[in-house]
């Protein structure tokens, strides 16, 4: 009887002992699975998806600073491209310049009021102008706020009996405001004036 009683306890200590093992066994996976979660979590919260042309592609958060020249050079880009884009077609004008436009201040709204009064605008739909720009470079210097920058350009005028190739420079500078769905980049140029405009090419366009 007694040797019966002492298998009992011993069968009690090792249930007991695999008990233990089972619950510590349980406690460092759930430890372990916790942690791994927290880590990707917060892998995860410094990067976004972004959906272009059916592809997912990764992009990561930054602090501003770090994208200043980037975002800058992308929007005194994009001002240019908007400004100085234009085809033989009045809402296709009105279009770019009002997208132009919320990048700028009144500075960039005098020089199309000034280009507009001497019907450089009717002139390009009556002559079936097509007007395209191509930026070379862009000069920034972010060590100075508002934040100063020339820009290098060629413009290239398409007219029905011959090309126009000129030399386009402007500078201004980029002050910093609220991001909104009409300025993604957050900043407004200002003192936005043209140094250089002027024609380095003429090609006659052969009519057939």
């Amino acid at each position: 009887m007694f040797k019966k009683m002492k298998n009992i306890e011993t069968a009690f200590q090792y249930v007991r002992m695999v008990s233990v093992v089972v619950i510590l066994g349980v406690i460092l996976i759930c430890a372990f699975v916790t942690s791994k979660c927290f880590k990707l979590a917060n892998a995860t919260q410094g990067r976004i998806y972004v959906l272009v042309n059916g592809k997912a592609l990764e992009a990561y958060a930054t602090d501003r600073k770090d994208n200043i020249p980037v975002e800058a050079k992308d929007h005194i880009k994009s001002f240019h491209q908007y400004f100085f884009s234009l085809s033989p077609d009045e809402k296709a004008i009105q279009a770019n310049l009002v997208k132009a436009l919320y990048l700028a201040d009144i500075s960039a709204k005098k020089q199309y009021d000034d280009l507009k009064e001497r019907n450089y605008y009717s002139n390009i739909i009556s002559g079936n102008v097509n007007q395209t720009i191509l930026i070379d470079s862009i000069q920034l210097d972010i060590n100075q706020y508002p934040f100063y920058f020339r820009c290098f350009a060629r413009q290239e005028l398409t007219r029905p009996t011959s090309i126009v190739l000129r030399s386009l420079i402007t500078e201004g500078y980029l002050r910093n405001i609220s991001r909104s769905e009409n300025n993604s980049h957050g900043f407004l140029i200002e003192r936005w004036s043209t140094l250089e405009n002027r024609d380095l090419n003429v090609k006659n366009r052969v009519n057939r």
